[in-house]
């Protein structure tokens, strides 16, 4: 039996899907809960007396950080059976510079891990390019039907996006309080991204190789 332990492609008519709901919760939980801890950590360490023993509020919001995103990725397994690429990859960083934050007792590294991602999953989309793959072509196919040239000009955009978002981490940690940087990585990235994102409407549409609302238009006529 060849059964991956990484989530199936789009189209893999075995895929198994988390509900959408789910599936928000354990992409934003384990950062919600990074926020939380990290704006009262005295609270949590006054009744567990456990979490005193890690030390300032940002190391107890890593802790828990950290195993909220082992949560995260078991309950996908659970759902699923296979792990999400790039919560996995997300995750594995999380740990290693969780633990190197915790181990060294300084918070540099839990602070530069969005920047390593960022640049991680850059890297690989503009890389992809260089060897001529459209690499976001693979993950968003079952989504959006482009062209080659539309693939490439989405792919080209999110890799250069995702170094403004390692710049942007950059800046904030080296620049700003600790609880600023918490702020802007839980509300300010998502913003970013939502808006980011939309703004891609319009290269989609143009390049969509199916024209907008004709699976619509066409379900009645498929009923009939």
């Amino acid at each position: 039996m060849n059964h991956s332990i990484f989530e199936r492609d789009p189209s893999d008519q075995q895929r198994r899907e988390v509900p959408p709901l789910l599936k928000l919760a354990l992409e934003l939980g384990p950062l919600l809960v990074f926020f939380f801890a990290n704006s009262r950590g005295e609270w949590l360490a006054e009744r567990l007396p456990a979490l005193a023993q890690i030390g300032q509020p940002i190391f107890i919001a890593t802790a828990l950080f950290m195993a909220a995103t082992v949560l995260a990725l078991a309950v996908s397994w659970i759902m699923t059976r296979s792990l999400p690429v790039m919560p996995l990859v997300s995750g594995i960083v999380v740990l290693v510079f969780g633990a190197l934050t915790l181990w060294l007792h300084n918070d540099t590294f839990i602070k530069m891990k969005p920047t390593i991602v960022n640049c991680l999953f850059g890297g690989i989309l503009l890389g992809g390019l260089l060897f001529g793959k459209a690499l976001l072509g693979y993950v968003f196919d079952q989504a959006f039907k482009l062209d080659a040239e539309g693939w490439r000009k989405l792919t080209l955009r999110w890799g250069l996006f995702f170094f403004v978002l390692a710049g942007l981490n950059e800046i904030v940690w080296r620049n700003f309080s600790t609880d600023a940087w918490v702020a802007f990585k839980v509300w300010g990235v998502m913003p970013i991204t939502i808006i980011f994102t939309m703004l891609q409407l319009p290269l989609i549409k143009k390049h969509s190789l199916i024209p907008w609302g004709a699976a619509d238009s066409a379900a009645p006529a498929d009923k009939k």
